[in-house]
């Protein structure tokens, strides 16, 4: 079958399926206010729709509009987005929030290229945005996108290889439907989250059974290709909760590093795993507490976190204290008050085993 007529009954299905098939329902979904299409993106970079439901849901209720997201602290900003990951989107959200505030009175640029020059928002977002707020003829392009049509058209081109992302680039723009970009777009995200998913597609429902070359060749578990394969690194994270009474140091994450801007207790980073004498006697306790009379009263068992390019690996060791000492960089805080800061996933699910 020739690829033009390939095409025309892709697009043709794909929004026949959406209208009588596709149930997927999302509280974001046939929005057309901006800030809220924006919000939702934002929160679903990286993040599974289930996940990232409840937490679209407590910033609408919070921010109801993006002049009360760019008025509202910082610290409360990324408590609310605490346990979500990936915390460079919400300091972009921050960001990109009070430059709309301040520059265009809360007003959501209208263009793809506007849109496309905000912080934190790459083409995909702003196709998203453009054609669901303002039904313009942009495609999304996502990894749901790009494993739709590698399978159909059976293309062996990388996707995140840079001949791959063009020839996918401009193979979504022609498939796009130009009289209906919003309902399109939205249809072949849906379908490619309920469908052609990336592992037991549901093949035998999927409308473009018959033209879908992948199914036709027996490629459907090989498609689509991956080029590079990603190396994970491993990092041991000591954490020491120094009480001084009913206070406890802390510190904010400035660093451009995983969890960017959320607060933790006093650490010692290791490239390798380190033993409870090898802890004690490091160098590092020595220059914090300089002889100091302390009290370890408790060292946790060693917690295991995996990020999408690391692994984290985190142990918690209790220090007492009989008085305040200065610690660089770190500040005391009531432990009555920590609930009030943002820390990372793996703090506060130690903190509420506690």
């Amino acid at each position: 079958m020739k690829r033009s007529k390939m095409e025309a009954g892709f697009s043709k299905k794909l929004l026949q399926w959406d209208k009588q098939e596709n149930k997927r329902d999302m509280p974001w979904k046939r929005e057309i206010d901006p800030y809220k299409i924006w919000l939702s993106e934002i929160i679903l970079q990286q993040t599974r729709v289930e996940q990232g439901w409840s937490y679209y849901e407590k910033f609408i209720k919070a921010f109801p509009t993006i002049n009360h997201l760019a008025k509202a602290p910082s610290k409360k900003v990324f408590k609310l987005w605490e346990g979500l990951g990936y915390y460079n989107r919400c300091k972009n959200l921050i960001d990109t929030a009070k430059i709309i505030s301040k520059t265009r009175k809360g007003k959501f640029p209208e263009t793809y290229n506007e849109i496309r020059e905000l912080k934190g928002i790459g083409p995909y977002t702003a196709a998203a945005i453009a054609s669901f707020a303002y039904n313009l003829p942009y495609a999304v392009v996502d990894g749901n996108v790009e494993r739709i049509l590698s399978r159909y058209f059976a293309i062996s081109a990388p996707v995140d290889s840079t001949e791959g992302k063009k020839l996918y680039a401009d193979l979504a723009a022609a498939l796009l439907d130009k009289k209906k970009p919003s309902a399109y777009n939205q249809a072949i995200m849906d379908f490619g989250a309920v469908i052609c998913k990336p592992k037991n597609p549901l093949c035998q429902q999927c409308p473009q059974l018959e033209d879908c070359q992948a199914y036709q060749n027996n490629l459907v578990s090989a498609l689509p290709v991956k080029a590079k394969k990603k190396f994970k690194k491993e990092r041991w994270l000591y954490y020491f909760i120094i009480r001084t009474g009913n206070n406890v140091y802390i510190s904010q994450r400035t660093e451009k590093d995983i969890w960017q801007n959320l607060y933790q207790f006093v650490l010692l980073e290791s490239k390798k795993p380190l033993q409870k004498i090898e802890i004690s006697e490091s160098s590092f306790i020595k220059d914090i507490f300089r002889g100091e009379d302390i009290s370890t009263e408790k060292i946790s068992e060693l917690y295991r976190w995996q990020l999408t390019h690391q692994t984290i690996h985190v142990r918690f060791i209790h220090v007492a204290i009989p008085s305040p000492i200065l610690i660089k960089e770190y500040f005391l805080v009531k432990m009555s008050d920590l609930k009030k800061y943002p820390f990372p996933k793996p703090i506060t699910a130690y903190l509420d085993r506690l």
